[in-house]
């Protein structure tokens, strides 16, 4: 076997090494050029250009099947943290809403600048809808 073929199966196991450490598919294209090479290069030693070319092709044709799949996979995360998980929360009015100028309103602790579709008057529970930047989009209850 000539040295080539190795080199390319030392590669696949770095880059598979690279992949379990690092759970993105990515390096997993390189894995499958790595071995595509490796087994062209046992054949066709002395091809080195073109043993580089079938390394690239395989790995860069790999990547958007594998994004695909990682997306497929991938589960959105159930615990909501930051703003997301006061999506849904109630609120409390602090300063009136006016549908132009907007108000304030206290979720828990913290208040924040608010909007809504309608005007809303103070001390009255409202629930929050979304988050656009640092404005709170709510709704009366």
């Amino acid at each position: 076997m000539d040295t080539m073929f190795w080199i390319w199966l030392a590669a696949a196991v770095i880059f598979l090494i690279l992949e379990l450490a690092t759970p993105t598919l990515i390096f997993a294209c390189f894995v499958a050029g790595s071995i595509v090479s490796g087994v062209f290069s046992f054949f066709y030693p002395e091809a080195y250009y073109w043993q580089i070319g079938i390394f690239l092709i395989v790995s860069s044709g790999l990547l958007p099947l594998t994004r695909a799949l990682a997306k497929k996979i991938t589960k959105e995360s159930p615990q909501k943290s930051n703003i997301d998980a006061l999506v849904g929360k109630v609120a409390l009015v602090t300063k009136a809403i006016d549908p132009d100028l907007g108000g304030q309103v206290q979720i828990e602790g913290e208040v924040w600048v608010a909007n809504a579709d309608e005007a809303i008057e103070e001390n009255a529970k409202v629930k929050v809808v979304a988050f656009s930047g640092t404005k709170a989009h709510v709704e009366k209850i």
